[in-house]
C-alpha cells in the first residue's frame, strides 16, 4: 500500500514527476543505472552501457545492450534516447509555459499544438539542455553519442536513457504503424526540426500516457521493464504481471504485484493485518509506529529516509510575503518573512512528532546538503540557519513585524488535508505563530501536490516534503534557481542563479562545497523558507515477505523488486 495515487506512467513530465509514479516506472522500465543499497550507482549491463569519451570538451556515448526489449517484442533503440534528450532539453519546445493552458488542479497540459507549435511539459534538466548539438546515432541505432557544450558535474547520474517508448509515439503521432519506421520517424523530426510533426509528438507526450484507470489502448503499457501495468482503478489500485519479453538481468520471482493506494497510514496497519497486503512503508506516527508492532507474522524496519520536511514561502501570489503587497517595498516584505520564519518552532516539531519515533532525529540545518553527508556540517554551518531559526523566537518575530509596521498579517499555510503528522505540524506552527501576532490560516488540501505548483496565489507558506533521487550535487537546483521548476513560488536571486551555473560546471567536490555553502547562506539570509527533519522511516511486511531492504533515495522499498520473494 502507498500513500498517494498513481495518476501518470509519463514519469518525465512536469506534471507526471511525482514519486509514486516514478516508483511504478521504476518497476515497468529498466534504466542503464540504478542505486545499490550503500548508494552506489551500479551499471545495468543487460540494459546498455556508457562510456566517457572525453573530458574537453565532455562527449559521452551510451551503447544499448541487445537485450534491451520493449514488453511488445521491439527493440530498444537510439530513437528511444533521443526522444528522451529532445523533450527533457527544451530546445524544440516554440512555446513558452504562459503561452500553453493547464489543468489548474493536476497542472497536465489540456490545450493542444497546432500547426508549428511545439511544447513539451518537461521539468527543465540541466543534463539534457547542456547537450545543445543533435546527438550521433550509431552502431546500426544501438548507440547514441552526446557533447555536452560546458563540463557538467553529474553526468554519469543524468544519462540518455529510455523513457516513452519512441515507436509507440511515432505511431499515435505520426500515424506510422511499422515499429522500426515509427521509431526513425521521431528521431527524424527532432532532426530535421519538422515542427509540424513535433507539435503532434508533444500533443501525444503530454497526455496520452496520463491515465489513472486503465486505458483501453495496451500500447500505452507497453514497458522495457521486468514488469507491465496489467489493471489499474482510479485511487484505488494498480497491478502489475511480469512481462514475458523481459530479458535483462532483473527478473522477478513474483509473478504480481499490486499497489493499493491510501493516504490513512492506520489503513495500512489494517490492511497488513488482514494480509490485504504484505508490505507497507506509510508516513510514520507514534500511533502508526505502536500499532504495527503489534501485529504477529509482521516485520518492521526503521531508519531515515532521503525525504525532508520543509517549509516555503509563497512571493509571488499577492499574499502577506510578496512586495506588491506592500507597495514593492521588498525590505518591509523581507521583515515579515524573517517574522514568520522566527514563530516556527523547529525544535518543538522535531522533539514531540519526530522524536518519539528516532530519538536520534534533528533540525536539518541546510537547503542543499543532507545529513550525514561528507559535506553537511560545513554547508548547514555556513548558512546560519541554525544559529538564526533554532526554535520559536517569538519575541525577534513580534520585534520584526514592529519593525516592518505590520499588524496581525494573515498567513494561508498549505498542506496534504489528511495528513495527520503534518495536522499536527500546523498545531504547532499554528499556535506558536499566532503568539507572534500572525493570523494562521488552513489552506490545507487534498489536491495539495499539484496545487503547491499550479496556486501559489492560493497559500502563504507551504510545507510538504522534498525526496532526493539520487547523489548529484546539481539535483537540488530545480527547487530554488529563478522559474526553476520545483520553485514555484516565485522567488529569484541572481547570486544564487550565478551560483548555481557555476556549481553544474564544478567536477571538483571542494570547489562544489564552497558553492553549496554560499548558496545556502542567501536562501536562509533572504528567508526563503526552512528546512524542519529528515524523515523518519518504516516499512512493515509480512514474514512470508523476504528481501525488503529500503534505502533512503527513491525508490525506497522498490530499489530491489527482483530479490523480493514470496512464500
Amino acid at each position: 500500500m502507498w500513500n498517494q495515487p498513481f495518476y501518470s506512467a509519463n514519469q518525465w513530465s512536469q506534471s507526471g514527476n511525482n514519486l509514486v509514479n516514478a516508483n511504478i516506472s521504476y518497476l515497468v522500465n529498466d534504466q542503464i543505472t540504478f542505486y545499490d543499497k550503500a548508494l552506489n550507482l551500479v551499471n545495468n549491463k543487460s540494459f546498455g552501457t556508457y562510456q566517457k569519451l572525453s573530458d574537453n570538451p565532455l562527449k559521452v556515448k551510451v551503447t544499448l545492450a541487445d537485450t534491451a526489449t520493449w514488453s511488445d517484442g521491439a527493440p530498444v533503440t537510439a530513437a528511444d534516447l533521443v526522444l528522451y534528450w529532445a523533450t527533457y532539453s527544451g530546445h524544440f519546445n516554440t512555446l513558452k509555459d504562459t503561452e500553453v493552458k493547464k489543468d489548474k488542479d493536476t497542472g497536465q497540459v489540456t490545450s493542444t499544438n497546432k500547426g508549428d507549435d511545439v511544447y513539451f511539459d518537461q521539468p527543465g534538466v540541466p543534463a539534457a539542455s547542456l547537450i545543445k548539438d543533435f546527438p550521433v546515432v550509431g552502431d546500426n541505432g544501438k548507440s547514441l553519442t552526446y557533447t555536452y557544450t560546458k563540463p557538467f558535474a553529474d553526468w554519469e547520474k543524468n544519462l540518455m536513457t529510455a523513457g516513452l517508448p519512441a515507436h509507440i509515439v511515432g505511431a499515435r503521432a505520426l500515424g506510422e504503424s511499422d515499429p522500426t519506421k515509427a521509431a526513425e520517424a521521431v528521431t527524424a523530426a527532432f532532426q530535421n526540426k519538422d515542427n509540424k510533426a513535433l507539435a503532434k509528438i508533444s500533443n501525444v507526450w503530454n497526455k496520452d500516457w496520463n491515465f489513472k484507470n486503465k486505458p483501453a489502448d495496451a500500447n500505452l503499457l507497453v514497458s522495457s521493464g521486468p514488469y507491465v501495468i496489467s489493471d489499474a482503478v482510479s485511487d484505488q489500485y494498480l497491478t502489475l504481471k511480469k512481462n514475458p519479453n523481459y530479458k535483462g538481468e532483473h527478473k522477478p520471482s513474483i509473478d504480481t504485484i499490486t499497489v493499493r493506494f491510501n493516504e490513512d497510514p492506520m489503513a495500512g496497519v489494517q490492511a497488513l493485518q488482514n494480509n490485504e497486503v504484505q508490505l507497507i512503508s506509510p508516513q510514520v506516527t507514534e500511533d502508526v509506529y505502536k500499532a504495527v508492532k503489534e501485529l504477529p507474522g509482521v516485520t518492521t524496519v526503521t531508519g531515515v529516509e532521503g525525504s525532508y520536511e520543509h517549509i516555503d514561502l509563497s512571493v509571488s501570489g499577492g499574499g502577506t510575503f510578496d512586495p506588491k503587497t506592500y507597495g514593492g517595498d521588498a525590505a518591509k516584505a523581507l521583515k515579515v518573512k524573517q517574522a514568520f520564519l522566527h514563530a516556527i518552532p523547529r525544535q518543538k516539531i522535531v522533539d514531540t512528532l519526530i522524536k518519539p519515533l528516532n530519538p536520534d532525529a534533528t533540525v536539518r540545518n541546510s537547503f542543499n546538503a543532507v545529513p550525514g553527508a561528507p559535506d553537511y556540517e560545513a554547508v548547514s554551518t555556513a548558512s546560519g540557519m541554525g544559529t538564526t531559526y533554532p526554535d520559536a523566537d517569538i519575541a525577534k518575530a513580534k520585534a520584526l513585524l514592529a519593525e516592518a509596521g505590520v499588524t496581525n498579517p494573515t498567513v494561508r499555510v498549505m498542506f496534504a488535508k489528511s495528513n495527520v503528522r503534518r495536522q499536527g505540524e500546523f498545531r504547532l506552527i499554528k499556535e506558536s505563530a499566532e503568539q507572534a501576532g500572525f493570523k494562521i490560516v488552513d489552506a490545507s488540501s487534498e489536491d495539495w501536490s499539484t496545487l503547491v505548483f499550479t496556486a501559489p496565489d492560493k497559500y502563504d507558506a507551504a510545507f510538504f516534503a522534498w525526496i532526493s533521487n539520487g547523489t548529484g550535487v546539481t539535483d537540488v537546483i530545480p527547487q530554488y534557481q529563478t522559474k526553476g521548476s520545483n520553485n514555484p513560488y516565485g522567488f529569484t536571486n541572481k547570486q544564487i542563479d550565478s551560483l548555481y551555473d557555476q556549481l553544474l560546471v564544478e567536477t571538483d567536490p571542494a570547489k562544489q562545497t564552497e558553492l553549496l555553502k554560499q548558496v545556502d547562506k542567501l536562501l536562509v539570509d533572504n528567508a526563503f523558507g526552512l528546512t524542519l527533519f529528515q524523515f523518519p522511516s518504516m516499512s512493515s511486511y509480512s514474514n512470508k515477505l523476504s528481501g525488503i531492504d529500503p534505502i533512503t533515495i527513491t525508490p525506497t522499498i522498490f530499489w530491489n523488486f527482483w530479490e523480493w520473494k514470496l512464500s
